[in-house]
């Protein structure tokens, strides 16, 4: 179930599974990653990745899906279906020279692409006790679009990657009781 607190546990998931990843890049001082919206300077040391969400969309590949019904022995419900959300996130290396912020990067991409599909015990959160799994998959930008991102927040641009988690189920929270029926009549013309 995926409430209205979905969108800051998929971020601590990212964030989660960069760090862990990093990890073994050094042993003194490991670079982290870290969710940061870019609107201060990032402080370093250590190495940072930082996960910027930089847009929050609908998932148009699942719109139009029945409506969720209650299971016994709660009594019968429905609502709307789950808003399906996509998710967009700036991963960007700061700190240390190049070579360390290239390695951070090569990693961030190891990473995802093994880990490419969370679900079960990989998910935390209002995440963890549902059946839903996050899709991860690197976004091919432009370099304008890139540059776009960049100038939206006032930061001159930097080497990142750009990725998008599907599918985000946010669950509605208006249920409406659905009335069983007690009796029934047919009408019908006579057959001749």
């Amino acid at each position: 179930m995926g409430d209205y607190g979905v969108i800051a546990d998929v971020s601590a998931i990212m964030v989660d599974t960069l760090t862990r990843a990093l990890r073994p890049l050094s042993r003194v001082e490991p670079p982290i990653a870290e969710l940061n919206d870019l609107s201060g300077t990032v402080q370093t040391p250590p190495p940072k990745l930082t996960v910027f969400l930089y847009d929050i969309a609908e998932d148009p590949s699942a719109r139009n899906r029945p409506p969720v019904r209650s299971r016994p022995p709660d009594p019968p419900t429905t609502r709307k279906p789950p808003m399906a959300l996509l998710l967009r996130y700036l991963i960007t290396p700061w700190g240390g020279d190049q070579d360390t912020q290239h390695r951070m990067l090569g990693r961030a991409l190891q990473a995802l692409y093994d880990e490419a599909i969370l679900d079960g015990g990989r998910l935390s959160g209002t995440l963890a006790a549902g059946n839903d799994a996050l899709h991860l998959s690197l976004t091919p930008l432009p370099l304008d679009q890139k540059s776009w991102v960049w100038y939206a927040i006032q930061k001159p641009y930097r080497l990142s990657l750009n990725y998008e988690v599907r599918v985000v189920n946010l669950d509605a929270e208006l249920t409406l009781p659905v009335r069983p029926v007690r009796s029934r009549t047919l009408q019908g013309e006579p057959v001749s």
